[in-house]
């Protein structure tokens, strides 16, 4: 039977509190211990989920690998203490708070022969593995992505565009296989509404908003092809492909009214936590040495296009 690997947590705040929890429902892992400079907000995940509360050096010196979820800020000193410790580490994203440390957490990882995988979990939606199944039959035209929600009530360091539009900016990226040619993007509210146009080398458009004061909660991706539409959604995890639209006039009783029909269809999408299925992945990626889903490189691509979106909107 292959042995456990020893792993841990180096931040247990709101996210960082499920990465424990899926690690010590992991089969596959033991739960070594959790770390926090908040030492209660340790000391409860640690016996919420049966392990130990520790500071990071002690966490690291017995961590085969480690999920680091503290403010993007720290992201780069914690990666480079796991990478000098030899531990093979998952960084929630965005990797870095500058692509410019981002490369440098990738280099020293690829010189230490250790796993570095970013954390963007939207990867490993079911409906986003079933689109990019679907992705490779299709001659796309435009996307439009769309992570709308209410105020939160928890702190956050990161602005709108780092802390939700990266998400959506992985995902275009993944599917998109050129190339950016140019952006523009506008914000409003105080920073918190961001919206986006990009357009790719290949001809592909693409929008992406992004909102913190939309009373209304959104996760979708819509793909506009040349014969269908394929509409993703994020939290049902489900997709939708609308075909072969025709739109008619019919004359009933000297009557004329109009009426559209389409065929749809809903392709089955494997059910599943997302986080798990990511964490489940990082562990099995240290086990084989094999290439992340979610790279540094990703990450690192992921971080710089929304830059760019962040220093254009700044400039309108």
């Amino acid at each position: 039977m292959t042995e456990r690997l020893a792993v841990g947590v180096i931040g247990v705040g709101s996210m960082g509190q499920h990465h424990a929890r899926v690690y010590h429902e992991l089969p596959t892992v033991d739960l070594v211990g959790v770390a926090d400079v908040d030492a209660q907000q340790a000391t409860e995940t640690a016996e919420q989920y049966g392990t130990t509360p520790m500071s990071v050096d002690s966490l690291l010196s017995v961590a085969d690998a480690v999920s680091i979820v503290v403010p993007t800020a720290y992201h780069y000193e914690m990666g480079m203490a796991a990478i000098e410790a030899d531990v093979d580490l998952l960084i929630e994203k965005p990797i870095a708070d500058d692509p410019a440390t981002g490369r440098e957490l990738l280099t020293a990882a690829d010189d230490a022969g250790l796993t570095l995988q970013v954390g963007h979990v939207e990867r490993f939606n079911p409906a986003v593995r079933t689109l990019s199944e679907l992705a490779t039959e299709l001659d796309v035209i435009a996307l439009d992505c769309q992570r709308l929600g209410p105020p939160t009530k928890r702190e956050i360091d990161d602005g709108v565009a780092m802390d939700l539009m990266i998400h959506d900016a992985d995902i275009l990226l993944s599917l998109v296989e050129a190339p950016v040619a140019d952006i523009y993007a506008a914000e409003t509210a105080a920073d918190q509404y961001v919206a986006a146009t990009v357009e790719f080398e290949n001809g592909i458009v693409a929008t992406l908003t992004a909102s913190r004061v939309t009373q209304q909660k959104v996760r979708t991706l819509s793909v506009t092809a040349e014969d269908c539409r394929v509409t993703v959604d994020y939290m049902a995890q489900s997709v939708r492909i609308n075909r072969h639209s025709l739109p008619e006039y019919i004359e009933s009783d000297g009557d004329v009214r109009y009426r559209h029909e389409n065929i749809t269809e809903r392709p089955t999408v494997e059910n599943g936590e997302p986080l798990k299925k990511e964490l489940a992945s990082f562990i099995e990626t240290v086990r084989t040495g094999g290439e992340p889903v979610v790279s540094a490189a990703d990450g690192i691509r992921a971080l710089e296009f929304v830059r760019r979106v962040t220093d254009v909107a700044a400039r309108e």
